[in-house]
């Protein structure tokens, strides 16, 4: 595995590797790697001929910056995870790198609806920190492939439409949740809950799996609030449950079979903030 820092010489070593025939598969990570990143890699690794990963914990999408200061870092162990999977590259810039005129007045994107909702209402900003740093490892790598997970569907979203503001051809790859044998969706902020957080966690996975088995036609109140209290038994602060069509985010507490849905969760096991959801359907979640 190769280590790149600098952006200019990733591009460049990226363009050589195109011109001698070579797609390029792009897993973004902010580190602290666990199964789920792995099986990015895995997925970047049946398609491309180089895949490269990337860790870089960006500031601009924390709109909280004492969870930016507490996110886990396990460099040591993220690169043995990478050589192990023989990824071909690892991109690890310091944060002057990626924002070489600093964080301060930086563009904003036309995102619409997907800012106003979910993690858009409830952490503001975030998603246009998430552009600003995509767009940025977007022109460095050129992926003709770029590889997501879906426990971050709306974040999936918003990539997506930078993806088309930005007029790239890259394939964008959102590639299923991967789970603890309990279901708890793997998560790097996982490592910060104590053994009794630890315990309630799967709260928030028997909540989405209630809604899934309990969706009927017509209003579906009466599922969200029995989803909402299974998560306040385990000890959850709710920022939201919500169920909206799974190809736009409309949110919606009526479920007409015109479209599939999805359900949509996230909250707190006290200082920790977990997201999770499941489409309502026979898909793999």
């Amino acid at each position: 595995m190769i280590l790149f820092k600098k952006g200019d010489e990733l591009g460049r070593y990226l363009k050589q590797k195109k011109k001698e025939g070579n797609t390029i598969g792009f897993v973004p990570t902010m580190g602290a790697l666990h199964q789920g990143h792995i099986s990015l890699i895995d997925a970047s690794l049946q398609v491309s001929g180089i895949t490269v990963c990337s860790i870089f914990v960006n500031p601009t999408q924390f709109n909280d910056m004492r969870d930016f200061q507490k996110y886990p870092s396990t460099i040591e162990k993220d690169i043995y995870f990478l050589e192990k999977k023989r990824t071909d590259i690892l991109f690890l810039p310091p944060v002057e790198e990626i924002y070489q005129n600093g964080t301060r007045e930086l563009e904003q994107y036309e995102l619409g609806y997907l800012e106003t909702i979910l993690e858009g209402k409830y952490r503001p900003g975030h998603f246009q920190g998430v552009c600003q740093v995509m767009k940025r490892l977007i022109d460095i790598a050129e992926p003709d492939h770029l590889f997501m997970g879906q426990k971050d569907y709306q974040q999936c979203m918003v990539v997506k439409k930078l993806i088309d503001l930005m007029g790239q051809s890259t394939i964008f790859h959102v590639c299923p949740t991967t789970r603890e044998a309990d279901g708890l969706a793997m998560s790097s902020r996982n490592m910060r809950l104590n053994e009794e957080e630890r315990k309630h966690s799967t709260g928030i996975y028997h909540s989405l799996s209630y809604i899934k088995r309990n969706i009927h036609p017509g209003n579906l109140d009466d599922v969200i609030a029995c989803a909402k209290n299974i998560l306040l038994e385990n000890n959850f602060k709710i920022d939201y449950v919500e169920i909206a069509d799974a190809g736009t985010l409309q949110l919606t507490h009526e479920n007409s079979t015109r479209y599939p849905l999805v359900a949509l969760i996230a909250a707190f096991q006290n200082e920790v903030r977990l997201i999770d959801n499941m489409l309502l359907t026979d898909e793999q979640n």
